[in-house]
């Protein structure tokens, strides 16, 4: 059954509309929000989609209002969704603790481990719940889809898309958490949301899974060269590009002199994100 959604708030924007929504997820057993940019073309015929999922303590409203993105999706004709990061007030006890575990930080993992596994099941909302949703609500072509991402939502993103190849055309990331096995960030919410097994850990690390799927198409990653976490190896893209280039998967990663973490370097660089996606997405 398809959830139903409401509607929070809606402006026109280049075209066509970006709208908030909210609906009640069965994978989270609670309520979710995410952001829809719907392009002018989309009147007229069913476009591709493309997900982005942000970082930390972001919410819908980061990538929507910061990114820049809608020009360009409304150039191409192409969907914008941007998921919440976790869900939210869900009763689990310091949930709200710390900015690095629980609300906003889901990771994009099913937690299995209590107290987490009742409600944090972020992988599953974003690969199988929420293009359900979107495919019922919205003119989005379901066999066209994308999925990129900025930091914890790169990592998202790249483990989504090399889990998932037979539903994602294209993939690309910014400043992402690329081999989280090997760092504080990752250390701490798989170890909370999984427990310490370090071989279940392994299906939410991109570096890790390049080893076993190979996704059809060239990643692109971008990585501000004085990004404070880069420096501080919390973010590890060349780890990333070593298991890419042991297997023969195409990667293409650009370091970008004197950019940091923030969304300006996201802002930066969006246009070429976009446009990578729409080669693929609206080719033929």
């Amino acid at each position: 059954m398809t959830a139903d959604l409401t509607l929070e708030a809606q402006s026109r924007c280049f075209g066509g509309w970006v709208a908030y929504y909210s609906h009640l997820s069965q994978c989270c057993r609670a309520p979710m929000r995410f952001s829809v940019f719907v392009p002018p073309q989309a009147q007229f015929d069913r476009v591709p989609v493309l997900y982005y999922l942000s970082g930390l303590t972001c919410t819908p409203e980061n990538f929507t209002l910061k990114a820049g993105a809608q020009r360009y999706a409304a150039e191409l004709g192409i969907v914008l969704v941007a998921p919440d990061t976790s869900p939210r007030h869900t009763g689990i006890p310091g949930e709200e603790r710390d900015w690095d575990l629980g609300s906003g930080a889901g990771f994009y993992v099913d937690a299995t481990a209590d107290p987490w596994q009742q409600h944090y099941q972020m992988y599953s909302y974003v690969v199988e719940e929420l293009p359900q949703v979107i495919a019922a609500h919205f003119p989005v072509k379901t066999d066209r889809q994308g999925i990129f991402g900025h930091s914890m939502g790169g990592h998202g993103a790249l483990v989504c898309a090399l889990r998932n190849g037979d539903r994602y055309r294209s993939v690309s990331a910014l400043a992402a958490i690329a081999a989280p096995m090997g760092t504080a960030w990752g250390e701490k919410a798989f170890g909370a949301y999984l427990g310490n097994d370090r071989e279940k850990w392994r299906d939410y690390d991109a570096s890790q899974l390049v080893k076993r799927y190979r996704f059809n198409g060239t990643i692109l990653l971008d990585q501000g060269t004085e990004d404070e976490f880069y420096q501080q190896q919390r973010l590890q893209p060349e780890v990333f590009e070593q298991a890419c280039q042991s297997v023969g998967q195409p990667v293409q990663l650009r370091l970008q002199p004197g950019y940091d973490h923030s969304y300006f370097m996201v802002a930066t660089f969006m246009e070429d994100h976009i446009r990578h996606h729409a080669a693929v997405l609206c080719a033929g």
